[in-house]
């Protein structure tokens, strides 16, 4: 500063630059250098004397000599050293710039990870949220289907009995089989939802079973094929002719795939056709659905999959259900995650006005040597042979109770009633020394202890060794890790279906059911009459081989809506067949599925024969 004082202001520059540094250090040693010369210069002189007088000239020039060299030595010196100090300041100087850069870097570093911190735990926190509502969702879906089956168990069941009633009217019958329908499409509709709660919960299994592959697929086109007609379209099957004959699949979860697709394409197709092509090769099957419907937009293809996109009248979007109904905009959404479950890829191409391309790809292995698939046996069982069993049937609804009692009575079985666990605990005490029953039917939700904690208690206490099977309208609670002995073939889902209720006992009691041949679908007293009726019908009031065929699908597929509906289809385009719809209708309200396809198969016989 005081430099700067003295100085003009345009060598201020000067002067803090390099050179002003060297010069101001150089001026002191330039000063001391000539100091010292000079001195040494005097002392020389002094001891010369009088007798240097012609030396000293000499001496004098030796003495700028040596100051000029050390005078130039300083200044290599003093420039090395202004260089060194300003190198060092430059240095001092980034380095204070690095570090303050680096401290501003870890400051916005430690905002960012703060940031992110912060975005983690809301993050977190929205997951956690998401996962109370999904489960809060399978909760509500759990108690919405108990709180569904139980009263459809009801009005189902009942008009099961209505309609073996012989003494009910025939106008009466019709109105009971309308009764027994709306409750089967009600129950369709539970079911769709609760496959797509099933699978997002991840309590959906694989039953893979070697299954006639060539078989089943020409069955879902001979029945796709018919509906397609109906509706004035072509339907164009592309199969490669080295398909197997068997391969190893979860025969149901496969069939309900290709429903749903194939059934979307024929729903929103109103003219050209629809095909579908399959090959199998490298133990893989390639499936396409293809069809000349409206197309949905690029838009819609991410939303094709998700729950309840339901189609609308142009076909924007696709939807779930059968063929020729709403449906509840599951179907593909099932048919997308059941693919996903069988390890497979399912992929959807469209361009509107043009149609709509679906291609599965699913792991299906062929079965070769010693592969066969056993055909299910039609029986009617009306008893069984030896002593009569007991059952004891434990549910706090009393209508639940009866309808049991009603549906095992006129097979032979005994059948004793609990309101609650701990009655049927007191039941099974008070028969200690009496007859204990030979089988349990178990509800799961009642007041008091459940239907788990009773199965526990009565174990425990050795009050009973008997077979227990779980008769509950809560699809979700199937505990197969529970610790009382209960299996997955040991739950019996409301509604009831009485077939399945004797077919368990047929297996948990080793019962020999006595059967009849042919089965009707009336009273006992009728039955000779009935199971003749087919062969004596005329073959003109029996609907078209390929009504039957059709019919038959739906009835081994186990579909009730598809049942209803082609039988619907058959009166309105056959007339004449309507004693043979509406026997087939009684035995659909039963849930008599094996009696409907021996009805079926003998009306088939019947049409071959009278063509042959």
């Amino acid at each position: 500063d005081a430099v700067h004082a003295l100085l003009p202001r345009r060598l201020w520059a000067a002067v803090d630059g390099g050179l002003g540094a060297w010069l101001a250090l150089m001026l002191p040693v330039a000063t001391l250098l000539a100091g010292v010369c000079a001195l040494l210069y005097q002392q020389e002189l002094r001891a010369l004397g009088d007798a240097g007088g012609g030396s000293a000239g000499g001496l004098r020039q030796s003495c700028i000599s040596v100051f000029a060299m050390l005078l130039l030595a300083s200044g290599i010196v003093g420039w090395w050293a202004v260089l060194t100090r300003q190198s060092r300041r430059v240095a001092q100087e980034e380095s204070n710039r690095q570090t303050q850069a680096l401290g501003e870097q870890t400051v916005r570093l430690s905002q960012e990870i703060a940031s992110h911190r912060q975005t983690d735990a809301e993050l977190q926190r929205a997951k956690a949220a998401a996962d109370a509502a999904n489960q809060a969702k399978s909760r509500y879906i759990s108690t919405l289907s108990h709180e569904l089956r139980t009263p459809l168990n009801s009005v189902i069941g009942y008009a099961q009995l209505l309609d073996d009633d012989p003494a009910l009217p025939a106008h009466r019958r019709q109105a009971v089989s309308v009764i027994r329908r709306g409750g089967e499409h009600l129950l369709s509709l539970i079911e769709g939802t609760l496959d797509l709660a099933r699978i997002e919960s991840g309590k959906v299994s694989l039953a893979v079973t070697t299954m006639h592959f060539r078989e089943a697929i020409d069955q879902l086109a001979d029945l796709f094929e018919l509906q397609a007609g109906a509706k004035g379209l072509r339907f164009r099957r592309e199969f490669d002719t080295a398909l197997p004959q068997y391969v190893r699949a979860d025969e149901r979860r496969l069939r309900q795939i290709l429903i749903n697709v194939i059934g979307n394409a024929v729903k929103f197709t109103e003219r050209g056709s629809v095909t579908l092509r399959i090959r199998h090769e490298r133990e893989m099957a390639y499936f396409e659905i293809e069809d000349t419907g409206p197309g949905i937009a690029e838009t819609d293809l991410e939303r094709i999959f998700e729950p309840f996109a339901r189609g609308t009248a142009r076909g924007s979007l696709v939807g779930g259900g059968a063929p020729e109904s709403g449906g509840t905009g599951l179907g593909l959404t099932i048919a997308k995650m059941l693919t996903d479950l069988m390890g497979g890829e399912m992929t959807v191409h469209s361009t509107p006005g043009a149609g709509t391309r679906f291609r599965i790809v699913l792991f299906l292995a062929e079965q070769r040597a010693g592969a066969s698939v056993a055909a299910p046996t039609a029986r009617r069982r009306t008893g069984y042979l030896g002593a009569r069993r007991r059952v004891l049937v434990v549910d706090n609804e009393e209508v639940d109770r009866e309808l049991l009692r009603q549906l095992l009575e006129p097979t032979g079985f005994r059948v004793e009633q609990a309101a609650s666990g701990e009655a049927a605990l007191e039941h099974l005490r008070a028969h200690q020394a009496d007859e204990l029953p030979d089988a349990i039917l178990m509800d799961l939700a009642m007041p008091g202890i459940d239907g788990w904690e009773t199965i526990r208690r009565l174990r425990a206490e050795g009050l009973s060794a008997a077979p227990v099977a779980i008769v509950s309208a809560n699809a979700f609670d199937r505990r197969l890790d529970n610790d009382v002995g209960i299996r997955a073939d040991d739950y019996v889902l409301k509604p009831v279906r009485g077939e399945e209720l004797l077919e368990w006992l047929g297996r948990a009691l080793a019962l020999q059911w006595s059967d009849e041949p042919e089965p009707v679908p009336t009273a006992p007293a009728t039955e000779p009459v009935a199971a003749t009726a087919d062969a004596a019908r005329p073959s003109a009031s029996l609907p078209a081989p390929t009504s039957l065929q059709a019919l038959a699908e739906q009835v081994r597929v186990g579909y009730p809506r598809g049942i209803h509906r082609w039988l619907d289809h058959i009166d309105a385009t056959e007339p004449a067949c309507a004693e043979f719809t509406q026997r087939l209708r009684a035995l659909a309200c039963r849930f008599q599925l094996d009696a409907m396809a021996v009805d079926i198969a003998q009306a088939l016989r019947t049409r071959e024969a009278s063509h042959g």
